[in-house]
């Protein structure tokens, strides 16, 4: 039921995410384009005179062929288990700097024992959104699956002063560090 819920929080969350934000800017990825004009260009690099640009080949987050590939992908993972394919599928989609994004792949690579390659994805969405409530969540269940209950409790508290104490991300990740250590999650 818990697993239900949080995965309709999600989506809902993505959902308001992508209903809320403003027009986005194109996000290219590397060496393909130029950068988009509010971003200052690399270190070391000048500045491309203003001219005119090319078609991106990849989807912006508000683009019907984005959402559709991310419901794909979340429902790789939550619904059929298939960890490796919903990272393939997520890092097709062209925008792993996106916090959902990036945190679906960290989740996936957690589940597939890949601790590493998940804790590098759990941080590449809060540098992403340092208010991405969900990866506090799925980082902080991370950390309890390491043994680091002291730094779960960090990302307890992180996700209070964000969503409060009554939201779903904080009741799980509670319940998580209720439980003595040891004991076996299934997130």
């Amino acid at each position: 039921m818990i697993k239900r819920v949080i995965r309709l929080v999600t989506l809902a969350m993505f959902s308001m995410a992508l209903i809320a934000a403003p027009s986005p800017t194109p996000v290219l990825a590397a060496g393909g384009g130029e950068p988009p004009s509010s971003e200052p260009p690399a270190s070391g690099t000048k500045a491309a005179p203003k001219t005119k640009k090319k078609a991106s080949k990849q989807s912006s987050i508000g683009d019907p062929a984005f959402i559709q590939g991310y419901r794909a992908a979340y429902a790789t993972i939550y619904d059929r288990n298939d960890y490796a394919g919903a990272i393939e599928q997520l890092k097709a989609l062209g925008h792993d700097d996106h916090p959902n994004v990036a945190n679906l792949i960290g989740y996936s690579y957690r589940k597939l024992g890949d601790y590493k390659l998940s804790q590098a994805w759990y941080e590449r969405a809060l540098k992403a959104d340092p208010n991405h409530v969900l990866t506090w969540q799925y980082y902080g269940l991370w950390q309890i699956e390491q043994g680091n209950r002291d730094q779960a409790q960090y990302h307890l508290s992180r996700i209070a002063a964000i969503c409060g104490t009554g939201c779903e991300e904080y009741r799980s990740l509670a319940a998580a560090l209720e439980k003595p250590p040891g004991t076996g999650l299934v997130y």
